[in-house]
């Protein structure tokens, strides 16, 4: 989308745990009322979401306090179930901060949304991290978790789909999710990533029977 497609006011849906980063895909299952509202406005729109994560994760508030800082999607799948069930998939613009937040409409979230800090987001970035470190690292991880991966298809991947595609996967506390979003650079973002992969490793190993699933 050209920077001048992006709207002023945009539509927040939160999700602990979840990120969503510029050029990745997230896929969603939409079942909330609300939140049905909000995806079927966005569709007669510019079909923008907003993803953001709730600052304080334990508090089960209906409308939570939020991190300032998200980052918005466009609905490039859409389909139907029968149940009324929407499935959709955000593809990542732009990272975003959130200037103010709007009376509700139709049960869902609205932010007055600044976007000129996170120009670049709109370019992709492929500035070098030391690539052989983080997926070192990323096979003792996945090793470790019983986790299967085509490392040829990893080997090949270009620089940031890499970083972008295992950062939005692994399942990190939200704090570090956060951290991960708001990473200045992609060789930040690697960095970083490198970095909780390998302290990841040093702590006990996960039930492999306990699973994750943002659906």
């Amino acid at each position: 989308m050209a920077e001048d497609a992006l709207p002023d006011i945009l539509p927040i849906f939160p999700l602990t745990g979840v990120l969503l980063l510029p050029r990745g895909r997230l896929p969603l299952n939409i079942f909330e009322p609300r939140y049905l509202a909000m995806t079927r406005d966005a569709m007669e729109g510019e079909r923008l979401i907003g993803m953001v994560q709730p600052s304080d994760p334990p508090i089960r508030e209906m409308n939570p306090a939020v991190y300032p800082l998200g980052c918005a999607g466009r609905i490039t799948s859409f389909s139907e179930t029968e149940d009324g069930r929407f499935l959709i998939t955000l593809t990542g613009v732009s990272r975003f901060r959130i200037r103010e937040e709007l009376p509700l409409l139709s049960g869902y979230r609205r932010v007055v949304a600044e976007w000129d800090d996170f120009a670049e987001d709109r370019n992709p970035d492929e500035a070098g991290f030391d690539r052989t470190r983080l997926t070192n690292g990323l096979k003792s991880f996945f090793s470790q978790r019983q986790v299967q991966a085509d490392w040829s298809a990893i080997d090949q991947a270009p620089g940031e789909h890499l970083v972008t595609s295992i950062a939005m996967m692994c399942p990190f506390a939200p704090n570090e999710k956060q951290a991960l979003l708001e990473s200045k650079t992609l060789a930040e973002r690697a960095r970083l990533l490198t970095a909780l992969i390998e302290m990841s490793l040093s702590g006990p190993a996960p039930d492999p029977e306990s699973g994750v699933t943002r659906h």
